[in-house]
């Protein structure tokens, strides 16, 4: 070995010493041993989870020059380096395939507006509930369903043979008998609960030959419009299950009290807009006056819509939002009703009466909503009028076993604290019209 060479691997060693020592520290941290020599941890998430938005890619404008044509790879048909992409013309198809539709931007629809509308649909949360749709709607509440409603089922004559234990026995064929699934899901007990109660309240047909001049319909699609100062705001969606019937529901306030509400002074929630939730959309039509039905339909008239609160699996609303959705799609269906007979902004001779049932299949909601007047804009003169009695409960609990605590028996296995008095407000409500 030549001396300069044994010089330099003499004072390359001591690096090479301290570079296998690094390595095998790095090792020993990466398998679990010696993690005390690692100054800092570098931790990785996911971009998700850090909350960063991937960046938009901005396409560069193509520059033109006359007389100056780009070298392109497209006579090669391969990907050449040093040469320029060819600009490829969008096909467009000789036919049409709904599968690769592009909708033209907004701007260009012939339905386009330069006025916003502002949209409420069966999937709008409002943000002040129940109150917001009172503004919406000019409507004054009444805390608590008619007395001369609630009397319809406390006449004998209005009650269903052995009605408590019908009652019941509805129930547990709802929570028990309908599945083998040891705990069925709140959207299939309460669709089926609904159902049986309905069911039991048509028993009184013989008796009550009006019920026959009734018929169920389900997902009829509702829209409609109205002005509420400078804005415009419409109704768009399915009704749910809606009974409707051959003739209207009698006003349940008369025209002294509804001359009384002029005085009625709406709540606002300043600084929130009334307008919050709502979706807002520039392509609308602007008259759209539908209730589901052709004008020739033989039951023309909305008599109770059901709501169920579990029924759409993709929006969940808590209850104050439920009960707006009920007071708005009720209006719908009476301003549609009221549109056709009387006309636009006006006082109408005869009020429109409409119901609506919402229920989570233990915690009912009833609803009694008239339409006193179409002139929504201001917010002086006659009101709306709707009543709202709020989270009645049908029963306290349903237990396929029972509830255990210390080696003590809580709750018993099936049903437990029945309340007739729910389901006797929901006899009223079907009852209505048919007394």
């Amino acid at each position: 070995m030549f001396p300069e060479t044994a010089q330099c691997l003499k004072a390359v060693a001591p690096l090479f010493s301290q570079t296998v020592l690094l390595k095998d520290l790095s090792r020993l941290s990466t398998y679990g041993g010696g993690s005390h020599f690692q100054a800092r941890r570098h931790l990785s998430i996911s971009r998700c989870l850090t909350a960063k938005v991937r960046p938009v890619r901005t396409l560069r404008e193509r520059v033109e020059i006359p007389g100056l044509e780009a070298v392109t790879y497209g006579e090669k048909m391969h990907y050449v380096p040093g040469l320029s992409k060819p600009f490829q013309p969008q096909w467009e198809r000789s036919y049409k395939d709904p599968g690769h539709y592009r909708s033209p931007p907004a701007h260009e629809m012939p339905l386009f507006k330069d006025s916003s509308c502002f949209v409420f649909n069966q999937r709008t949360s409002a943000l002040e509930g129940v109150l917001q749709a009172l503004w919406l709607t000019k409507t004054k509440l009444i805390p608590s369903l008619p007395p001369q409603l609630l009397s319809l089922s406390e006449n004998p004559a209005n009650q269903i043979p052995d009605q408590d234990e019908r009652v019941q026995n509805a129930i547990k064929h709802a929570r028990f008998w309908d599945s083998t699934e040891e705990r069925p899901g709140k959207e299939r007990y309460s669709n089926t609960m609904m159902v049986n109660l309905l069911h039991l309240c048509a028993t009184l047909q013989s008796s009550h030959p009006a019920i026959g001049r009734r018929i169920q319909a389900e997902k009829c699609s509702l829209a409609t419009k109205w002005k509420r100062g400078e804005d415009l705001f419409q109704i768009r969606g399915q009704n749910g299950l809606l009974h409707t019937c051959m003739d209207p529901l009698p006003e349940v306030s008369g025209k002294q009290e509804v001359s009384d509400t002029a005085d009625h002074v709406l709540e606002t929630f300043y600084p929130v807009s009334p307008t919050i939730n709502l979706q807002k959309v520039n392509v609308y039509k602007e008259e759209i006056n539908c209730s589901g039905f052709r004008d020739d339909y033989p039951y023309p008239h909305a008599h109770t819509l059901f709501f169920l609160e579990g029924a759409d699996a993709n929006c969940k609303l808590r209850p104050d939002q439920f009960r707006a959705k009920m007071l708005m799609f009720t209006f719908g269906n009476a301003l549609v009703r009221a549109q056709k007979l009387y006309g636009p902004q006006r006082v109408l001779d005869r009020p429109v009466t409409v119901q609506a049932v919402g229920t989570n299949g233990r915690i009912f909601q009833f609803m009694v909503f008239q339409l006193n007047t179409t002139d929504l804009s201001g917010d002086e003169g006659i009101k709306n009028q709707v009543w709202l009695d709020e989270d009645v409960e049908l029963y306290d609990f349903a237990k396929v076993r029972p509830l255990i605590k210390k080696k003590q028996v809580k709750v018993p296995a099936g049903l437990a604290g029945y309340k007739p008095g729910a389901f006797s407000k929901f006899l009223s409500l079907y009852l209505h019209g048919a007394v």
